[in-house]
Formats: structure tokens, sequence, C-alpha cells
């Protein structure tokens, strides 16, 4: 019998769901587009047993994959478990056998030395195939439209090179100039490891090369920036160590007193680590999500979400210090470095909003390049709130935002008092369409009702709201990462 705890990641909107099911053609309120044909895939932290710790991370629940496909103005749904060892392992025993986030030392004996990935950060559809990924395991394959699992893979069997690293990070970029899978790992060659390994996979799905090279310190590296000749990594100081796991501590801690380095390693085969250049941050800040980065002349520009303290509040301060939940605000910042100067200085860091923003995204056909259009989530303080809890930030995102580079404008679309919003997505209107002529896709949480939408705006006027929303009759759980895929780009490898 299941008995979630009563704590806050397992009650209230964070409780779990564990619901897998099929809608076809759900109910629609307004229009969806009909040139919108393609998947939209997203995942979520959903734990099938009760964990081993009642204070257990909310990023330990086992990867839930929803699947929107859009077909003609209509929308179907699937939700499926990503069937990694650990879910196969626990579901022949009928319970949780592995412990705490990230700390073997508190599995069960019969799982010790077993892959712990949960896969339920990101999905990404490459090569025909649906990336399941999360960052500390290698990269699960399971099919975009069944949603079936194939298994964990390192590419031996893909005609190209065989992935080392041991670790695929959760946030992959495409170049949309190369067609080119383009993702790192860190820990690459064992837990709590400093080194890490930059790799780029074909569009047939082969690896054409792998780069090795060491960090400053091991720190949570959740994204990076990729740019037309460079991968452009930030070193934040939520940091971890054996000490803290045999403690039984969180395995990661934020760390005030290391600094903050951007690294700019340049792509392609034959580059080791001895080219890459790293430069030092004025202080020490927290940095997450990257929005894009993009080069201008010898300069290296990188825009994230920045805020001036530690934005988790389950990843503590190691020296003990509270949590400071004004400090934990981010806001859009860019970092610039010029590779011409011989200092190993930040050149440049310019705040471009004054949004509380995450989850920044762009239209992805100019990844890498220089862009005009950006999308985040916003928590603007300023309008009513009508409704229990907030994420596991403690972020209450009420609001889509839109800036433009170019002129500085903002515009953005407010969710309502009783509702939160999911991470957003760009659609392209058509593949040869302008940069930010599209739609933004994104679900919404109403937390009175309990029910999720996701909803279809207008990516150039979202102040006018939903053209359309497929709507779901429960709520799906708090998501962490999403991507779209025009059919074309898998059409010929459907199999449901």
């Amino acid at each position: 019998m299941a008995h979630y705890p009563d704590t806050r990641g397992f009650t209230g909107i964070l409780r779990p769901v564990r619901l897998e099911c099929d809608i076809l053609d759900m109910e629609v309120e307004g229009e969806i587009p009909a040139s919108m044909n393609g998947t939209f895939h997203r995942v979520h932290p959903d734990a099938q047993f009760p964990p081993k710790f009642a204070d257990d991370q909310f990023f330990n629940g086992d990867g839930m994959v929803s699947l929107f496909r859009f077909e003609n103005g209509k929308v179907h749904f699937k939700q499926r478990y990503a069937h990694t060892d650990k879910f196969k392992l626990e579901r022949a025993a009928g319970k949780s056998l592995f412990g705490a986030y990230r700390n073997p030392l508190t599995d069960d004996e019969s799982v010790k030395g077993q892959i712990r990935s949960t896969t339920n950060t990101n999905v990404m559809v490459h090569a025909g195939k649906l990336f399941a990924m999360k960052e500390d395991g290698p990269c699960l394959v399971m099919d975009p439209l069944s949603l079936e699992t194939t298994g964990f893979t390192h590419f031996a069997d893909t005609g190209g090179e065989t992935l080392k690293n041991q670790t695929f990070s959760a946030h992959a970029k495409i170049d949309p100039v190369t067609g080119n899978f383009c993702n790192f790992g860190y820990a690459a060659t064992g837990l709590l490891t400093k080194d890490c390994s930059f790799f780029e996979i074909d569009p047939q799905g082969r690896v054409l090369y792998e780069t090795f090279f060491e960090v400053p310190y091991y720190c949570m590296m959740h994204d990076f920036g990729l740019t037309e000749h460079y991968a452009v990594f930030h070193i934040v100081p939520s940091t971890g160590n054996w000490d803290r796991l045999k403690a039984g501590l969180p395995h990661f801690g934020f760390d005030t007193t290391l600094p903050v380095y951007l690294g700019i390693l340049p792509r392609g085969p034959g580059v080791t680590a001895k080219d890459m250049r790293w430069f030092k941050a004025p202080k020490t800040i927290f940095a997450s999500h990257v929005m894009n980065a993009f080069e201008d002349g010898t300069k290296i520009h990188f825009d994230t979400c920045e805020a001036e303290g530690n934005c988790f509040p389950f990843f503590p301060d190691i020296h003990g210090a509270p949590f400071d939940p004004v400090k934990g605000r981010p806001f859009l910042t860019r970092w610039t470095v010029d590779l011409a100067s011989t200092s190993e200085d930040f050149s440049n860091v310019q705040q471009l909003s004054t949004w509380i923003d995450e989850f920044p995204r762009l239209d992805e056909r100019y990844v890498g390049q220089p862009y005009t259009h950006g999308y985040m989530l916003v928590m603007d303080l300023d309008m009513p709130v009508d409704f229990p809890g907030a994420r596991a930030s403690g972020f209450r995102m009420n609001r889509i935002g839109h800036i433009n580079h170019a002129t500085g404008a903002q515009d953005s679309w407010w969710a309502g008092p009783h509702c939160m919003i999911q991470e957003p997505c760009f659609v392209p209107r058509s593949p040869d369409s302008p940069e930010g002529d599209g739609w933004i896709i994104a679900v919404v949480d109403n937390l009175v009702t309990n029910y999720s939408d996701l909803v279809v705006l207008d990516a150039q006027d979202l102040e006018a709201g939903p053209v359309g929303r497929a709507k779901l009759p429960f709520r799906l759980r708090s998501g962490l990462h999403g991507n779209w895929c025009d059919a074309t780009r898998y059409a010929s490898f459907a199999t449901a």
C-alpha cells in the first residue's frame, strides 16, 4: 500500500500523479492553428513508489514523459513513464530501492552499481529518436510517438564514435547550421569528478567527436551555451563532495567562497583541453539556465538568468546561511568576454530586464547565432495570487514574457490569479518564417480547479492571450523542460 510522505515535496501542488494515459482529440477552447503539425514533448519527475526518505528531493522522481501531438487543428495526448534501469528494477520489486537524490550510498544493496538516472529533466527529438535526459546518467532512447523505451545508449551502434562520458546533460542544443546535436556531460568519469566532455552527434545520430576537459571545481553544470565556433560553460558554486553524501546532506550546496567562471571551448575534432579559455566573474552569483550565446567579432555574449544569491532552497548554503528569497530572484543578464583580451576577467555584465524571470527560451532556429527575440517565465509580484503553494524553487511564475533584444521592448501575458505556468516553447509559423514569427506553447496549471491546459499564443502578440487551449481533464505535475519537433523531422521514422 502506497503512503507518500506528508512533506512539501509530495503534497499539495507537488503531489505525485503517476498517470499513464492516452487522449485522442483533446477538448479545445478557441482554435489550434491548423499549420501546427508536430509534437511537443515535455517531462516531469513523478515517483512511481513512495521514496525511501521522506525528505527526498522533488528532482528525484521517475521521469514521466508527456506527448502533445498536433495534427490539422487537433491535439492528441499520450503520457508514459521512461523505463530506465531504476524504474524497471523498482517496478519488479514493487517498492523504491534507490535512495536519496544523487547519493548512491543510500541505495539498497540489491541495486548497488546500477544506473541511477531517472531521465526526468528534458526530452528532445533527434535522428528520429526521442532522447530522454538527466545530467547524472547516459541518454535514454525512446520512440517519439509511441513513447516506448529502447534503453540507455552510448551510441556504440550508430557507426560513429562511442561516447566515453558516463553522463549526458539535459540541455542539449541542435546547431541550426549543421543540424548537429551538441551536448556535454559533467562528472564524466565518475560521481563528483571534475572531468567533463563536449561532443557533437550528426543528424543521422552518429557521434562525430568528443573533447574532454576539466573544470575548476565540481559543481552542478545544468546548462551551457553554444555559438558558431565555441561551447560555453558557466561554473557556479552549487557544489558537492563525498563528505556531504556520507553525512546525508543534499548532494549540492551553495558555496559563496568560490568564484564563478566562464569557459570557452572551441568546437571541432582535434580540440583538446589545452584549447579551453577560462574567464573569472567579478563576483560570486548564481546562474542556471541559458537563453542563448553568440559571437560578436572576438567577443562572446552569454545570456543567462542571474541572481545575486542562491536560487535553490533545496540546495542550501554550505556555511549555514539562511535562504534569502529576494537575493534568489533571477534576472536576464548578458555576460560578455573578449577572446582578444589578455585578461582572465569578464569584460562586461549587463542586466537585460527588470523582470524576475527563469526558464529562458528563444526561436531555436537561432541557437548560437545573433538573435532578437527571447521568451521566459516571469514572476510578477504586482498581480494577485489566489492559489496555494509554489514550485519546488518557491517561485510563482504567472506570466510569459517576451523581450526584443534589438529594441528593449517587452510584452507579456498574465495567466490569471489561479494559475502558474510551466516552461514556454517557441514554434515557428513555418520553417522559413522570420525570427519570432510563430507561436508560444506552454502548460498552464490552474491550482484551484486542479486542471492543466496547453495554451497556444501568438509569439508576436502575447498580450492578446491564448488563441487556443488544449484542455486536460487532470493536473500535470510540475514539469522541467520540453521541446517542439516539426512533423517533417520525424515522419520518415514514425512507428505509431
